[in-house]
């Protein structure tokens, strides 16, 4: 699962910036040795500080700031069983709902879960019907209801589209 990435270079003796995606961002570095998206790379990262809203650290064997600057936007990895467990019944790893089915109150199957995109306060989960115009759904209790990981599905309510109430728009002459 993806935990962070190099944001790039910080100072020139090799230390980086990284920007965690985990709760805690300190956490990233203590799931143990981190890889890149491929598997080929290990990082052993120690952090060092923050710069810029970002942590700072060194990672074992890059020395000099090129060779920080060389690993800018790779992503870093840990497998996910080193990672703990949701606290809550109402927390999930974005990595466990994507490809997830969503299906309507019918029972319909309108697509699956594309990704989950940040929106302010919320996040809003994209559903791709596998052909078509994605459906964006608001990712809150009221827009998906449920939420079945072992099943593989989630159940959606997507808000109304602009339009589909039943009542025709009024033309006032304009275009």
């Amino acid at each position: 699962m993806c935990v962070g990435a190099v944001a790039g270079a910080h100072g020139v003796r090799g230390e980086v910036r990284v920007r965690s995606f985990t709760e805690r961002p300190e956490d990233i570095a203590a799931y143990g040795p981190l890889e890149d998206e491929a598997g080929g790379r290990v990082f052993v990262l120690a952090l060092t500080g923050q710069a810029r809203g970002q942590l700072t650290g060194s990672i074992e064997g890059v020395s000099g700031r090129e060779a920080a600057e060389a690993l800018r936007g790779t992503r870093l990895y840990v497998d996910r069983d080193r990672l703990p467990r949701p606290a809550d019944e109402d927390e999930f790893y974005h990595a466990d709902l994507l490809g997830l089915a969503a299906v309507d109150g019918d029972g319909k199957l309108r697509g699956r879960v594309a990704a989950i995109l940040p929106a302010g306060d919320a996040a809003v989960l994209e559903i791709d019907p596998g052909g078509g115009d994605t459906l964006l759904v608001p990712f809150t209790r009221e827009h998906v209801p449920e939420i079945d990981v072992p099943a593989g599905r989630i159940a959606i309510d997507p808000p109304e589209e602009p339009g589909a109430g039943g009542q025709e728009d009024e033309d006032d002459g304009r275009r």
